[in-house]
């Protein structure tokens, strides 16, 4: 009890902070982004399955692989994530190794899917959080199944933590 009584008034002794873009992660910012928690990357309106099927064809003529992000334009986290892999240093680095295409999947894990033949076409049975980001080769093979999930938290990394990971 006299612990309880003591955690509780240390918890009134922390200074306040501001909101941030989520519980834990505090706002950043990304350079060349002026918005980097709004995104417009998943477009609603577009045919996913067309678009997964155009990178796919692009990457068997280039030899590249395709970095496909399941995200939702409404996730801070999927916003974050297109607007890191978007700008322009990012960009760069990234253009050499892969086509990105962006899936508006909506967000599932709250039960506002959209699109679920995407992800069920690559094994994905169930979104735990966006974005998910597979890493496809030219046969549509995931080559990344374990990471994939893992880039729910994408706002709380860095460009330079992105960077690293998608380069590996």
């Amino acid at each position: 009890m006299t612990r309880q009584i003591a955690l509780a008034f240390a918890a009134l002794l922390l200074p306040l902070t501001p909101v941030s873009a989520s519980e834990d992660a505090p706002l950043r910012s990304i350079p060349g982004v002026a918005a980097p928690y709004e995104s417009t990357a998943f477009d609603p309106k577009a045919d996913a399955m067309a678009a997964v099927d155009a990178a796919l064809a692009a990457t068997r003529q280039s030899g590249k692989r395709v970095l496909l992000v399941m995200g939702s334009n409404d996730c801070h986290d999927s916003a974050w994530f297109a607007n890191a892999v978007i700008s322009p240093d990012l960009a760069a680095t990234l253009a050499p190794r892969y086509h990105i295409v962006f899936v508006d999947i909506g967000m599932p894990q709250v039960g506002r899917g959209k699109n679920p033949q995407v992800p069920a076409r690559f094994g994905f049975r169930k979104i735990k959080g966006t974005p998910t980001v597979a890493i496809l080769d030219a046969r549509g093979q995931v080559l990344n199944r374990k990471t994939a999930p893992q880039w729910r938290n994408a706002a709380k990394r860095s460009v330079n933590e992105i960077q690293t990971e998608l380069t590996k």
